[in-house]
């Protein structure tokens, strides 16, 4: 597996997201995350500004591997992504 950045957009609520995370904890995988809807008022809109800048969308999860974005749980993209 090559090392990229990970960093994963979510809400603490929503299921795709937390599958997300399972999968990188199973696959010993580090990432970072923020639950975007855990963030005060003027965080939360800065942050929804880079991740429309990702995902015009803003839907969650908003994955970022390396240069490529996955939106959703996509478990074979995220894995092609991550050589794993």
């Amino acid at each position: 597996m090559t090392e990229k950045d990970v960093k994963i957009f979510s809400l603490s609520t929503c299921s795709h997201c937390k599958s997300s995370k399972k999968l990188f904890d199973e696959c010993s995988v580090q990432y970072d995350f923020i639950d975007v809807d855990l963030l005060d008022k003027e965080e939360k809109g800065l942050i929804m500004k880079d991740i429309k800048e990702l995902n015009p969308r803003c839907s969650f999860p908003t994955i970022v591997i390396g240069d490529k974005v996955i939106v959703g749980y996509r478990e074979d993209q995220i894995r092609e992504a991550l050589k794993i």
